[in-house]
Order: structure tokens, then C-alpha cells, then sequence
């Protein structure tokens, strides 16, 4: 577990300016979704998790946008610095200097497109300064059987870390065939970090200012690299959007992992993103996804195929097969579906139950109450043991404003009936069948809008005839 005390005066700098061609997006690379949140999102709380005292990321392009999303969702907790013009990983860590404390003791570097970062893996290299304190500059390091395409880590005769190689520069048979690769952690102190990004040149395949160099510095000044052997994950950077899709299925593949150990059943192909809280003993099936802030009780069933979007499930709810929810909410023990459709500022309490083929919009369902099949529930306040029936509709937009509609307390509405808000039916009421209720029901009362029925006997001998004749005559 991760020591936060320990990397309280360590600053964590995040490389985040770069535009990600290979995405072919206008979106910067950094804000495109994974799990739920932007890319950049998954090494800011990896750093903030670890305990670092600051945390700074580098913008370039699309910085308004990047520094738009910190600041909304992580305050003045996370600083940004700018590189102006793209010209390598040195030269976007150069650009954080400005803004480290000049008393920072430690600095770790990494970049912001490695959403399986976690806190662990950063103390892990920022503590080996501390258990080899002969060491300058600490970087985490793995082996591939395929290192094609990453930088390889080179040692010496005597095993010690020198440099790294990016795949462009090899220059050797040995070099190509090394498989320890770099994943790009890095810890040192503040004051050699800013002597080594000065003395970097761009000498490379790409012209540019490496970060990497940092390691064929120190090694050139006689100055000890520790290496900390890390998971092949971590890794993980995205660069387009295959790599997007592979990332982020070990991402979600962990969150219910975490959810499956902490007491939920979550089945095989359901998506959790992250920030979806769950409670012990809720089940999750195959096919669920649950996204944004949504909330799940104790003992609460997700059946198949619902797709929910910042919506709270309270304990016991049963939500039935390919119901839509959206900010809404739903109380303990109710029952939503299958095939129901809760739209935001839908709100039903406990034990009430929304069934088959059910719209609700902008409306609030109290304790017990009942719209089983077929409705269009639009800003409505429905009352407590309320019963609405199939295919009762709320008319509730004139075309250029919307109504309420008010159910009151133990009222009964008849099936296929429309209700022209605003409109109240009063507690107790009873609308009948097929009736359009376009004045308020008072308490107790029927309220009745039907034709009279008339039936005409033999009739209908004489109307088949009568169409007979005239599909006969019909041009062919």
C-alpha cells in the first residue's frame, strides 16, 4: 500500500501537451474517454492518491480545454504549466520547472495517457531514492518478449543502468534485441532534474529534447540509476484508439474485479465505469451498463441489458431487463421495467413500480404507486398508491410550454387515458376508461368523457357487402 506520508514534499509532474496525431480527433488525446473519464484523469488521482504534494501538468495543445477540465474537477489541487511548441518530452518537462516550489525535495515524471497508473506504482520508484540513497535517478523498468516500438534500457558489463534507446535510435543487434523497456516513471531530486534538462541536446532520429536522456547523463557524471522492476501494464500508453479499447478493458476488467471482491455479483460483460459506487450483495448482470455518479444499494438487482447514466438505486429495487435510466432515482424495493424508460428528474419512491413500455419525464412517483404498462408519464407528481394504467398518456406540452400533471393520493386512472395538463385529479378519484380529462377530477369523483355506444343489429351483414362491392369495382 501506498505511504502517503512519505511523498508529501514529492511533486508530481504530468506530461500531458502532446496533440496525439494518431487519434485523428480534434479532441486533445488527454480528454478522450476511457471507463467513464478522460484519459488524463486516471494519473492526476494516481498522483494525488500517492500523496504528493503538488501535482503539475504540462499543456500544449488544446490547453484550454485541459485546463478547463482540471480545474472543474480538481480545484487548485492541480497546477498546469505550458509548452508552447511540441519539441519532446524534455522539452514539455523543462516547461514544468516554472512551476515546481523551489523546496520541492523530490520530482517524479510521468505522462498523462497511462490510465493503469496507480498510486503504488509511483511510490514504488520514488521510494527506491530512499532504500538506496546512492541512487540519483530512479526509473521504473520491465521486460517484453515483443519491445518492438518502446525505448529499451541498456546496463553496462556490471549490470548498471546507462541509458535508454528509443526504438528510432538503436544502433546495434544487441541493443535491438534487448527486452527490458522503459515505461516512463521517473524520480530524482529537483536540483539534479534541472541540471540534466539543461544539458539535454536534440540528438536523435526526431530532433528533439528526450527525457529519456536524463539517464545517459547521470550515468556520464558516474552517478548511480536505480531500476524498479514494475508491471507490464503500466505501460499502457494510448496512442490511438485500438490502444484506447485495449487499455481500457483492463481497466474495467479491474473496476469489477475491486466490486466482485468488495461483496457485489457482477456477471461477466457488464461495464462499470469509474465512480459508479456499488453496495455489498447488489447483483450487476451481463450486459448492464452503469455509468457516471450512478449509486447501487444493498441488495439491489440490475438485470440484463439496463443502461444507466447518474441514477441512485436504493436497497432492494429491482430494475428489470432494458430499462434506460438517466438522473433519476429509484427508492428501496421498487420495480423498474422491463423495457421502461426513466428520463432525468424522474423520481420514483419505495415500492412503486414503473413496467413494460413506460416513459417517465420530469416526474415523481410516491410510495406505491403503480404505472405498469404503456404510459407517457411527463412532468408529473403522481401520489402516494396511485394507479395509472396502460396507455395513459400525460399531455403535458402545448407546443411551446409544458404542464404538470397531478395525481393525488389513491386515484385511479383508467386505461388509454389522456390527461391535457395542467390538470389535478383529486385524492381518491377515479378516471374511467378511454376518458380525456382536460378539467381538474375532484376528490372522489368519476370522472367520464366516453361517446355513447350504439349498436346497430344486422349491420354489419350490410357493411361488408356495401366495402364488397366497392373493392369489386375497383380498376385492376
Amino acid at each position: 500500500m501506498t505511504d502517503r506520508a512519505s511523498l508529501a514534499n514529492t511533486v508530481a509532474v504530468i506530461l500531458a501537451a502532446g496533440q496525439g496525431t494518431r487519434m485523428k480527433s480534434a479532441l486533445p488525446k488527454v480528454l478522450h474517454s476511457i471507463a467513464g473519464r478522460p484519459l488524463v484523469f486516471f494519473p492526476v488521482r494516481a498522483a494525488l492518491d500517492a500523496g504528493c504534494s503538488d501535482v503539475i501538468v504540462v499543456v500544449g495543445h488544446g490547453r484550454g480545454d485541459v485546463e478547463a477540465y482540471l480545474r472543474a474537477t480538481f480545484g487548485d489541487r492541480v497546477k498546469t504549466a505550458i509548452q508552447a511548441e511540441q519539441r519532446g518530452t524534455g522539452d514539455a518537462a523543462r516547461a514544468a520547472l516554472v512551476a515546481i516550489r523551489p523546496d520541492a525535495q523530490r520530482v517524479l515524471v510521468f505522462y498523462g495517457d497511462v490510465p493503469l497508473l496507480t498510486a503504488d506504482d509511483l511510490a514504488s520508484v520514488a521510494h527506491k531514492l530512499d532504500t538506496e540513497p546512492d541512487a540519483t535517478l530512479a526509473l521504473a523498468t520491465c521486460s517484453l518478449a515483443e519491445p518492438f516500438g518502446y525505448g529499451r534500457v541498456l546496463r553496462n558489463a556490471s549490470g548498471y543502468v546507462v541509458a535508454i534507446r528509443e526504438q528510432k535510435d538503436l544502433a546495434s543487434d544487441d541493443e535491438r534485441a534487448c527486452t527490458e523497456i522503459n515505461p516512463g516513471i521517473y524520480a530524482s531530486s529537483l536540483s539534479f532534474l534541472r541540471d540534466a534538462l539543461a544539458c539535454l541536446k536534440p540528438n536523435n532520429a526526431q530532433g528533439e529534447l528526450y527525457l529519456t536522456d536524463i539517464v545517459a547523463y547521470a550515468a556520464g557524471l558516474g552517478l548511480r540509476v536505480a531500476a524498479v522492476p514494475s508491471r507490464a501494464d503500466v505501460l499502457a500508453g494510448v496512442n490511438d484508439r485500438r490502444q484506447l479499447i485495449e487499455a481500457e478493458t483492463t481497466l474495467l476488467g479491474r473496476i469489477a474485479d475491486r466490486w466482485r471482491l468488495a461483496g457485489v455479483t457482477v456477471r461477466a460483460g457488464a461495464r462499470i465505469d469509474d465512480g459508479v459506487e456499488l453496495a455489498p450483495d447488489a447483483v450487476i448482470e451481463t450486459g448492464v451498463v452503469l455509468r457516471g455518479k450512478t449509486r447501487v444499494g444493498p441488495g439491489a438487482i440490475i438485470d440484463v441489458g439496463c443502461v444507466l447514466t447518474n441514477v441512485v438505486v436504493d436497497d432492494g429495487a429491482v430494475l428489470k431487463p432494458y430499462s434506460v435510466l438517466t438522473d433519476a432515482t429509484v427508492g428501496a424495493r421498487a420495480q423498474v421495467g422491463p423495457f421502461s424508460h426513466l428520463r432525468p428528474d424522474s423520481h420514483i419512491a419505495e415500492d412503486s413500480h414503473v413496467g413494460n413500455f413506460v416513459e417517465l419525464k420530469k416526474t415523481t412517483m410516491a410510495k406505491g404507486a403503480k404505472a405498469n404498462h404503456l404510459a407517457y408519464l411527463g412532468d408529473g407528481i403522481i401520489g402516494e398508491g396511485a394507479n395509472i394504467g396502460a396507455g395513459t398518456i400525460f399531455c403535458n406540452y402545448d407546443g411551446f410550454l409544458k404542464h404538470t400533471t397531478v395525481i393525488e393520493k389513491g386515484a385511479f386512472i383508467g386505461s388509454d387515458s389522456q390527461l391535457v395538463a395542467p390538470v389535478t385529479v383529486g385524492e381518491g378519484a377515479y378516471v374511467g376508461t378511454g376518458t380525456t380529462v382536460t378539467r381538474d377530477v375532484p376528490k372522489d369523483a368519476l370522472a367520464l368523457s366516453r361517446v355513447r355506444q350504439e349498436n346497430k343489429e344486422g349491420y354489419a351483414a350490410k357493411l361488408r357487402a356495401k366495402l364488397k362491392a366497392a373493392k369489386a369495382a375497383q380498376p385492376r
